[in-house]
């Protein structure tokens, strides 16, 4: 008997790339008497099950009439011959890959168990890179009655005498998807210079107490590659760590902190380390807080790193709040809207149902999000207490008010409310950096980057309080070095946050935000006054002589540090100030904190191939690290050590690997 019109799945069984050989004959003859059935419900004529699954391209859910299908099934399908037990198990892996397992008796397929914590039942799941969509699809087979079948791996059903499910892998492989274009982006850094005193003996910047660029590279070296060099902000990756600062004393909001000792990387020279700590408020003295969450659910916010981690941080986040504290949702796409109107920290069962709700879909318009969720926090201000808008996304704005200038204006405007702005950044492949950088500073506020949920712990629950809660704002420093004593000097960081010495008294000049608990910390590498410096950039005065030195310039002191910031709510600005003393420490000398904050510094320095570093080195960073590393009660400086393991072994090997005696 000649058989003519199979269907798909008939066509592929017989060629052997599922069943064995007789299940695939079995196949063929009832395919070839059976009655061509009507196609089940959601299906186009001629459309099977598997044609809807690949022209999706993610993972579905069954349709409600094939479960049942197989629940009902008493009877077994004929058994094909079996894959290698190993392949059987990368299949398995690879379907709870995509955040779906099959239960054969279930009606519907379900989240994982190893997922089922970090990713609600309601979230469309998109599948990873590494599990391809073209081969995947979903598998029937039936003697008689309905059947929708496929090769490849996937879910199966089946109606009639003999029915069952399947996961196989295709013969066929299908040709892997191209990469997706990488599309991050970094804000050039162009390295500070040495300055001579005798020209420039102000240095004036403001503070910077962001950390995103210190676990975005950690996300890079884990991943198996180096940051980018304009991905590493010195600053940063120095603010990330705790330093065991004083708490400040009186009415200051911040204390000073100054340490001076041998430079690693050049015996010759000096590093200055400056550092400010912020008071400590407790979770009892803590404001009242009205927050409102601005989630990007646009379709690049689909994979895990991205709208499911950031959920889970959230969620974090607000099993934390109190019966004082209101907490609100603002999503946006390609629209936004309002997905959790103001709600009680207390009704937390609420905000997690709203959390597990939102879904990832659309393109990006960051700028009408922007505006509902300030018009939500504004609502409902709490006067004397924290307004904040915490933006979360990956800064991939593609739609609507999308220059930066525009969004900076906006950003700008939005602020002199008293709502205050902190980003989390996440994901990679399309990490905006440069531009939720700029909406942080322009915002009041600060800007992480989440990489995993220790990181989502550590900024939104352990350093809630510096993250959420403005204790000074407009904070600046202006240091002014003593020529008597100072040649030259090279502020290490801080490339995007200096200031003319004029803007130091100006209280219309925005600056950096620090928050309850935070600790600030920056770098100086000085060249005394007798050793060889940088020339003068440009030629002696003609009509002037170089100034006479004041009587102080006499003393010890090697410079001053200016502190000038603002309370949060007020526009007036205070100032104090701190002398510092060279006492001529050796680096062995120095403490704990003064050294691993120098192989921070130093490394970061390598990894942006900085001028001027021929006695720097990774290795060099790590031995010094190595020996500071105190107390570190969260882990954070061994893993910075571990760190600087896999950037040596992923550095160049051309490149000198020198170690300093120190």
């Amino acid at each position: 008997m000649n058989v003519v019109g199979l269907p798909r799945s008939a066509r592929r069984l017989s060629h052997g790339s599922v069943l064995g050989g007789a299940a695939a004959l079995l196949l063929l003859l009832a395919s070839g008497c059976a009655r061509t059935p009507a196609p089940p419900e959601g299906l186009k004529p001629g459309q099977t099950q598997l044609d809807r699954l690949t022209a999706t391209g993610a993972p579905q859910r069954l349709p409600a009439k094939a479960a049942p299908a197989l629940a009902n099934a008493t009877e077994k399908p004929p058994v094909p011959a079996a894959p290698a037990p190993t392949e059987v198990a990368q299949s398995e892996r690879e379907l709870s890959a995509t955040g779906y397992m099959f239960d054969e008796g279930a009606s519907q397929a379900q989240p994982s168990a190893a997922d089922a914590s970090r990713t609600a039942p309601s979230m469309k799941q998109a599948k990873p890179p590494h599990v391809q969509a073209a081969p995947s699809g979903v598998g029937g087979l039936a003697l008689s009655g309905t059947g929708a079948g496929g090769g490849g791996r996937g879910f199966g059903s089946g109606v009639g005498r003999l029915a069952g499910a399947h996961v196989a892998r295709s013969a066929i492989s299908a040709a892997p998807a191209p990469p997706q274009p990488n599309t991050e982006n970094y804000a050039h850094v162009a390295e500070n210079a040495f300055l001579n005193v005798a020209d420039q003996p102000l240095s004036t910047f403001s503070i910077d107490v962001d950390t995103a660029s210190y676990s975005n590279a950690r996300r890079f070296l884990n991943d198996g590659a180096l940051p980018p060099k304009d991905a590493i902000r010195v600053e940063e990756w120095l603010n990330y760590f705790a330093y065991d600062y004083p708490e400040p004393i009186a009415n200051e909001p911040f204390s000073v902190t100054s340490e001076v000792a041998a430079c690693p990387w050049n015996a010759s020279h000096r590093l200055l380390r400056l550092g400010l700590k912020s008071q400590q408020i407790s979770q009892a003295d803590t404001p009242a807080r009205n927050l409102v969450f601005l989630v990007d659910v646009s379709g690049s916010m689909m994979p895990q790193n991205k709208l499911p981690l950031l959920k889970r941080g959230l969620a974090m986040l607000a099993e934390n709040l109190r019966a004082k504290d209101t907490i609100s949702i603002v999503v946006y796409a390609g629209a936004s809207g309002l997905a959790l109107p103001s709600t009680a920290g207390t009704d937390r069962a609420r905000v997690l149902d709203a959390l597990a709700r939102l879904e990832a879909g659309g393109s990006t318009n960051g700028g009408d999000g922007i505006r509902l969720a300030y018009a939500t926090a504004r609502q409902h201000f709490k006067t004397g207490g924290i307004n904040r808008v915490i933006l979360a996304t990956d800064g991939d704005f593609n739609v609507g008010t999308s220059s930066e200038g525009e969004l900076q204006r906006l950003i700008e405007d939005e602020r002199k409310s008293g709502v205050f702005l902190t980003v989390l950044g996440f994901g990679d492949g399309n990490v905006k950096d440069s531009t939720m950088e700029m909406l942080a500073d322009k915002g009041n506020g600060n800007y992480a980057y989440i990489d995993s949920i220790a990181e989502a712990r550590k900024v939104l629950v352990r350093e809630a309080g510096s993250t959420l809660i403005t204790i000074a704002k407009d904070v600046k420093l202006q240091v002014e070095f003593n020529p008597a004593r100072v040649a030259s000097y090279k502020l290490i960081g801080y490339e995007n946050r200096l200031l003319a010495k004029e803007d130091f008294n100006d209280d219309r000049k925005d600056a950096g935000e620090i928050g309850a608990g935070h600790a600030v910390t920056a770098l100086y590498e000085i060249v005394p006054k007798g050793q060889a410096s940088a020339p003068p950039k440009v030629d002696p005065l003609k009509y002037q002589s170089v100034p006479a030195l004041a009587p102080a310039a006499a003393t010890a002191e090697l410079l001053t540090v200016n502190v000038r910031y603002k309370p949060p709510s007020s526009d007036v600005s205070s100032k104090f100030s701190r002398v510092v003393v060279d006492g001529g420490l050796g680096l062995e000398q120095a403490s704990v904190d003064f050294r691993f904050s120098a192989a921070v510094a130093e490394a970061a320095l390598v990894l942006r191939g900085a001028e001027a570093l021929s006695s720097a080195s990774l290795e060099a960073a790590r031995s010094l690290a190595q020996g500071a590393l105190g107390q570190d009660l969260n882990g954070d400086r061994h893993e910075f050590i571990s760190l600087l393991a896999k950037a040596r072994a992923l550095a160049p090997p051309a490149a000198p690997v020198a170690t300093l005696a120190r």
